[in-house]
């Protein structure tokens, strides 16, 4: 099993424990880029891809961890464009 799939199950487990960074390397492998919205953006980080919608989420701090709800959304959206 590769990285992609392992982070794709353990998303899926809904851990209390699912970092930012995690999150964003999943998502570069759906062809998701980071694009930070400009010195204003604050800790609001975009992913955009050509071929699926936005993502806007909320990077956590100072923790590493992304709130549960957080971790439903972001399976939610993915579950939504069939890539998970």
């Amino acid at each position: 099993m590769g990285q992609k799939e392992k982070l794709i199950q353990r998303l899926k487990s809904r851990p209390k424990d699912f970092t930012f960074e995690e999150a964003e390397s999943l998502l570069r492998y759906f062809s998701y880029e980071r694009s930070d919205k400009g010195r204003t953006s604050g800790s609001r980080v975009m992913f955009v891809s050509a071929e699926h919608p936005p993502i806007l989420m909320h990077k956590p701090h100072p923790r590493k961890e992304l709130l549960s709800y957080q971790v439903k959304q972001l399976l939610e959206l993915l579950s939504q464009e069939g890539l998970v």
